[in-house]
C-alpha cells in the first residue's frame, strides 16, 4: 500500500492540526486566538483560505490568504534568491617558467579579468625536462605574478610543487 504524496508548502484549511490558532485577517489586522474550525469558516466567508504562516509559534499564526497566490509568491522569491547567487569558479592559467614578456602580459590580462569577475585563479607553472632543476625561475615568476596582482587579489594558496608543476591560487580581495 502506498502512502499519500507529501504536500509541500504551508499547511492550510483542513491540514492545520492545532485546535486553536492566532488569526490575522486579509488586511493584516490581528483578530486574536480562536478555534481552527471557526477561523476556517471565517476565511471561507471572505473567499480566502486559512494559511499557517508561522507553525512554530504558540499558538500557530494563521492568515487569510489565497493559497495558490501565496505559493506562487514564495516560489518567485526563492527563484530570485537563487538567481542573484554568485557561484565562484576556479579558472586556471597555465604558464611555463621561461615565458616571454608579451605572453606574460596576455596571461596577466586574463588573470585580472577573472579576478574582476569574482572568480578564483589557479596559476599552474609546468616544468619540462631540465627546467625542473631550475625551480627558482618558477618561484621568481610566481612572485612576479603575486606582485602584479596585489591590488585586486590575495593569495589563497602559496606556491607549492606538485610533481612537475608549481601551483598558486589567487582569490579576489
Amino acid at each position: 500500500m502506498m502512502s499519500p504524496p507529501v504536500k509541500s508548502g504551508p499547511r492550510h484549511n483542513a491540514m492545520i492540526t492545532s485546535d486553536k490558532v492566532r488569526v490575522i485577517d486579509e488586511a493584516g489586522e490581528n483578530i486574536g486566538v480562536m478555534y481552527t474550525k471557526e477561523a476556517i469558516e471565517q476565511a471561507n466567508s471572505v473567499g480566502l483560505d486559512l494559511v499557517e504562516v508561522s507553525p512554530n509559534a504558540d499558538p500557530p499564526v494563521c492568515k487569510f490568504l489565497d493559497v495558490g497566490k501565496f505559493r506562487y509568491e514564495a516560489q518567485k522569491k526563492a527563484n530570485l534568491a537563487r538567481k542573484s547567487q554568485k557561484t565562484q569558479e576556479i579558472k586556471e592559467i597555465k604558464m611555463r617558467p621561461n615565458i616571454d614578456d608579451h605572453d606574460y602580459d596576455v596571461k596577466m590580462r586574463a588573470i585580472h579579468k577573472f579576478i574582476g569577475e569574482g572568480d578564483k585563479v589557479k596559476v599552474t607553472l609546468r616544468f619540462r625536462g631540465r627546467e625542473l632543476s631550475h625551480q627558482q625561475l618558477g618561484m621568481n615568476l610566481l612572485k612576479r605574478v603575486q606582485d602584479d596582482t596585489t591590488e585586486d587579489a590575495k593569495i589563497e594558496a602559496y606556491p607549492r610543487m606538485e610533481g612537475r608543476q608549481m601551483l598558486m591560487v589567487l582569490s579576489p580581495k
